[in-house]
């Protein structure tokens, strides 16, 4: 049996268009009760990396949250939101105020839902999971379309890291900091998971050096949503212009029977993809390494490297890449930021969560010898 996937175009986050377009997207589906009893209660987990405005288009914008929590009331359900962003001391008023400059806090007042903080945990096999997980019977998955410097894209199986607990997520790139195997703990997580819908807003998306304030702002004008979260990530890569076993988390997902990502056995619901008229998007600059063979990378891994490295005539010398840094590799000196490249493993946790769009990516001299 074919996965289905649905493909909406929606011009604008004006909320009557939203609404519009999330409904068409759940109802190509056979509706919202095809995934969720009524009555039931539903965790919302939007991508809620930083403190930002949605305008910037690196979260989840509030409209979308705003439109499946009203199909969900439609059917009496108790709705929560809640994410675990990228703040480095788990303290709920950081978390607060991601909220608040997400427009999550507004739209929670507004429709009367539950904003919620991943403080309380339970343990999985190798990591510790937020709570509500338990309290909820659902989990919708509502991420943002994006590219992203570790992983190539973070979409369907990426935003569900935001449901470790606390500051385990440093545990975590400090553990499993190359890309396989990090790709292997995003897919542990959704193997536990498992939502029972994802809804990709892809109105505003990112690309480049992304997932945030280093990323290129663009507006393929789309959702994407299904229940199975490879082949949501598999259409996103196809509308990115790569195959969807170049992003690492679809690929070990495959391997283990976790979902579909030949697009032959997609069926895709609503637009079609050759229709939609959406030039390639821009790869980060850590994506090239990934032209190569596996072996050969292993061989040159220590010449074919990339590493963040401080503009430092943006630096606003908030201290978040020092906060966040899983190897405490960055110091904050007379001059600015400094990085120990002796003990960074090239995680980009400090290029994630930098307002200032002041750390960039650079390449090593053999890296930009190979074209890559």
């Amino acid at each position: 049996m074919k996965s289905r996937v649905s493909v909406v175009r929606c011009d604008s986050y004006a909320p009557e268009l939203v609404q519009k377009a999330v409904e068409d997207s759940v109802n190509l589906l056979g509706g919202i009760t095809n995934f969720i009893r009524p009555k039931s209660r539903v965790l919302l987990k939007p991508n809620l990396l930083m403190a930002i405005e949605p305008e910037q288009g690196i979260t989840t914008h509030p409209e979308v949250v705003r439109s499946i929590a009203r199909i969900l009331k439609g059917i009496d359900c108790t709705v929560f939101v809640g994410d675990g962003p990228s703040v480095w001391d788990n303290q709920i008023r950081n978390v607060s105020e991601v909220y608040r400059r997400t427009g999550m806090t507004k739209v929670c007042q507004e429709e009367g839902l539950r904003p919620v903080y991943f403080d309380k945990k339970r343990m999985c096999q190798k990591f510790p999971l937020t709570s509500w997980l338990d309290h909820c019977d659902y989990l919708i998955n509502l991420p943002k379309f994006k590219t992203h410097a570790l992983t190539c894209l973070t979409g369907a199986i990426k935003n569900l890291f935001g449901l470790v607990w606390g500051t385990f997520k440093l545990e975590l790139h400090k553990n499993y900091f190359h890309t396989e195997d990090f790709a292997k703990i995003l897919v542990d997580i959704y193997a536990e998971t498992r939502p029972a819908l994802t809804i990709v807003d892809g109105i505003s998306a990112i690309e480049g050096d992304g997932p945030a304030t280093r990323g290129l702002l663009c507006f393929p004008k789309i959702l994407v949503a299904g229940s199975d979260c490879v082949s949501v990530d598999s259409v996103l890569s196809r509308i990115m212009g790569i195959e969807p076993l170049d992003v690492p988390s679809t690929r070990e997902a495959v391997l283990r029977g976790l979902g579909i990502a030949d697009m032959a056995e997609v069926e895709i619901l609503g637009e079609r993809l050759d229709n939609l008229k959406i030039k390639p998007f821009s790869l980060p600059a850590t994506s090239q390494k990934r032209k190569l063979p596996q072996p050969i990378i292993n061989l040159a891994k220590k010449l074919i490297r990339y590493y963040p490295c401080m503009e430092r005539n943006r630096c606003i010398r908030c201290s978040a890449c020092i906060k966040i840094c899983p190897k405490a590799a960055i110091s904050m000196g007379k001059k600015g930021v400094l990085f120990d490249y002796s003990r960074c493993i090239a995680c980009f946790c400090c290029h994630e969560v930098c307002l200032a769009a002041a750390i960039k990516i650079r390449k090593t001299i053999f890296t930009k010898i190979m074209g890559l």
